[in-house]
């Protein structure tokens, strides 16, 4: 069957347009950041530190009503993180474990990297007539700064951040706010991500057709209520998809 582009285009940032969570090497990360802050501190404790930080962020970001707030500030939720770890070893000191987080978030920041082919698919796209959102939750300030630093935002015809509008993914209002910028119907629209929730079921129920960059390569759930239009493990899948219709 004919796959025909549809009038515009809705696109997740984080591990879909730049790494994030994929290809991470996070442990490394929080061993490193509590070295850099506790350089007195002998190896196996450093280890055993960033081994505890690992797995509370783990427990942090697994509430979805945490994640939600916590993904606003960013640092802050790090540090939050931070400062419960360190009191287990009856550290009570705020400023270090904010240097700590602003360690742990630069060592995070020196892995995001742009996927291969993303640039030129959605140049492709704007060439071809479609109509661009970029669409990402987050904090104001720090997605602002991806944005710039891969000079991304010349690409889109609109940019949604959850700091900046005040909804956020998978609120069905965040994906009408971009469909009623992009002056198109639902029906018109794709919605290109890697989060199954966000990306694919929240938007297909308004009537987007989703797009899911599954990366791992697990497939679609069994029990999904919602279907993906199309499956790829990257931009240039994609593009060949659409080239060979």
């Amino acid at each position: 069957m004919p796959i025909r582009l549809p009038k515009a285009i809705l696109t997740d940032l984080d591990d879909t347009i730049i790494t994030f969570d994929v290809g991470a090497d996070i442990g490394p990360c929080w061993l490193r950041a509590v070295r850099a802050c506790l350089p007195g501190i002998g190896d196996a404790a450093a280890r055993e530190m960033a081994s505890a930080m690992l797995e509370r962020a783990d427990w942090y970001w697994s509430d979805p009503d945490r994640h939600r707030l916590g993904r606003r500030d960013l640092l802050r939720a790090r540090q939050e993180i931070v400062a419960m770890v360190l009191e287990r070893w009856n550290i009570h000191d705020p400023s270090l474990a904010r240097r700590i987080a602003v360690a742990f978030s630069e060592e995070r920041d020196r892995q995001v990297r742009l996927f291969p082919g993303a640039l030129e698919a959605i140049g492709c796209f704007r060439a071809m007539g479609v109509r661009l959102a970029l669409v990402t939750n987050g904090g104001a300030e720090m997605q602002r700064s991806k944005i710039r630093r891969f000079n991304l935002s010349g690409l889109f015809d609109c940019v949604l951040i959850e700091g900046e509008v005040g909804v956020g993914k998978p609120e069905a209002g965040i994906y009408r706010l971009a469909l009623e910028r992009l002056g198109v119907s639902a029906e018109d629209a794709w919605m290109i991500g890697d989060n199954y929730e966000w990306e694919i079921a929240a938007p297909g129920r308004l009537g987007i057709r989703g797009v899911w960059f599954d990366h791992s390569g697990a497939g679609v759930p069994d029990d999904a209520p919602v279907k993906p239009f199309l499956v790829v493990r990257s931009w240039d899948e994609l593009l060949d998809r659409i080239r060979e219709a």
